[in-house]
């Protein structure tokens, strides 16, 4: 059993009148057998060149009053933060059925008050006036910090509450590129911020990978040996950017094995939802798609958005881009059902809703390879809490590869590596592991994939800090 969402470590261990915008509050949830008694809200925090951002807060249950406020970024990019609210740690989590919600017993707001944003515009239901939707890390890092300002403004009462920022997966180039901005407005309570399974280095995170699939015995023993002579030299090793042609075609077979052969890179030790709906090949030059299901293909997808594959998802333009081995229909159905999107107040400019926008990434410009430098001035503020944590069986963003990245920010140790601890019904266990620095924290979460929150349907609640 492990614990579902990790609440009291992710956010207890942080944490230590009606001014709200009438127009936006949800009365009534279609899908929910009993109304909640918190008060939640939908609507749209405008920004800059005619951008609107679709927000979903969730009042916690707990002292909203005084509670933490915490800003959710689910990431692609493209992708819609609603997949986490209702599918992840959201107080209520969609059914099979696409038309029923049952309550998170799990859920953030147990404990927070909690922002959900769809960013960038052209992400869920969020839009652009002139409906278009290139753009890039620095706008939409300026846009979410515009959002928050906007929020505010319509809730402020909340505007002296402590503030986190949360988000997974490209989430790791979202949270600290608009932790740089907040933290340089004193109006603004930021206290710290939290990454799961996020894009922290594409270097990093492409060399640990390889490593990764040897070692769960996903690679045989000739191609390692070819990657050991194609690729290493003098105790140190290049599956990135190796200028040695043999070490990239030996680099490109576990490629193929890891995003194209059926495994779901979300999670290894899990099945895949719907089988193995597609296949990729190159032939003769020539890109060719075969079996191709819902999804997109996984090695597109998968490699996290390097320029790299970033020109070849190009080339198939109209291909629906939905992350592979997952089942976004129950959300779709839900989303675009009127009676939803009318309690939701979405506005008639807003698209259907899809999980992930292709539109968004294939005209998204990343501009961070890595986010070394916004991590190093927050921690250079000394006040700032972070936590890094991963699921250990994903292989989109693989737990080494952040663990690399928080260990090269070189910060002091205060609590070496050591197990974490949860008790359930058969007694005490292992949850992970946790290393503690100054001001961060990195951990891991045994069996999670690549969206923690949602793997394990059972949890445990933890009595103390691990």
């Amino acid at each position: 059993m492990q614990l579902l969402l990790l609440s009291c470590y992710f956010l207890s261990a942080w944490l230590g009148a009606e001014a709200a915008p009438a127009a936006d509050e949800i009365t009534y949830l279609p899908g929910l057998q009993k109304q909640p008694s918190f008060k939640q809200y939908s609507g749209y925090l405008s920004v800059a060149d005619g951008k609107h951002l679709h927000y979903w807060f969730v009042e916690s249950q707990n002292k909203p009053s005084s509670d933490p406020l915490v800003l959710w970024l689910n990431g692609g990019p493209g992708c819609s933060s609603l997949d986490g609210l209702l599918t992840e740690h959201g107080p209520f989590l969609i059914q099979s059925d696409g038309a029923t919600l049952d309550y998170n017993p799990y859920a953030w707001n147990k404990i927070a008050n909690m922002l959900y944003l769809e960013s960038p515009a052209g992400v869920g239901f969020s839009y652009s006036d002139d409906q278009k939707y290139a753009t890039n890390d620095t706008e939409v890092s300026m846009n979410n910090y515009l959002a928050l300002k906007e929020f505010f403004r319509l809730f402020p009462e909340y505007s002296k509450n402590e503030l986190f920022l949360t988000g997974e997966s490209y989430g790791g180039i979202y949270i600290p590129t608009l932790a740089e901005r907040v933290m340089e407005d004193a109006s603004l309570n930021l206290q710290g911020i939290a990454v799961g399974n996020g894009m922290s280095s594409y270097e990093m995170n492409d060399n640990s990978l390889v490593y990764f699939a040897y070692y769960h015995g996903l690679l045989g023993s000739h191609l390692w040996a070819e990657l050991q002579t194609y690729c290493c030299s003098d105790g140190k090793c290049n599956f990135y950017d190796n200028p040695n042609q043999n070490c990239m075609d030996s680099v490109g077979e576990v490629q193929t094995i890891v995003y194209s052969s059926g495994l779901n890179i979300y999670n290894l030790y899990a099945s895949c939802p719907g089988g193995v709906p597609q296949r990729l090949s190159v032939e003769r030059g020539q890109l060719v798609i075969r079996d191709l299901g819902n999804s997109f293909i996984h090695h597109q997808w998968n490699r996290l958005w390097t320029q790299k594959v970033k020109s070849l998802v190009a080339l198939l333009p109209s291909v629906r881009l939905d992350p592979p081995c997952t089942n976004s229909t129950p959300s779709n159905l839900y989303l675009n059902n009127q009676l939803v999107r009318k309690a939701l107040h979405i506005s008639p400019k807003a698209l259907d809703w899809v999980i992930c926008s292709s539109e968004v990434n294939l005209n998204y410009d990343r501009l961070y390879m890595d986010v070394r430098k916004q991590y190093l001035k927050l921690l250079g503020a000394l006040k700032y809490r972070i936590l890094v944590y991963n699921g250990d069986v994903d292989m989109a963003c693989n737990f080494m590869g952040d663990e690399w990245f928080v260990e090269s920010l070189q910060q002091q140790v205060q609590v070496q590596r050591r197990p974490w601890i949860y008790e359930d019904v058969d007694g005490q266990q292992v949850g992970g592991f946790v290393k503690e620095f100054d001001n961060i924290v990195f951990l891991t979460v045994k069996g999670s994939g690549h969206m923690v929150h949602q793997i394990h349907q059972e949890a445990a609640l933890l009595t103390s800090d691990p």
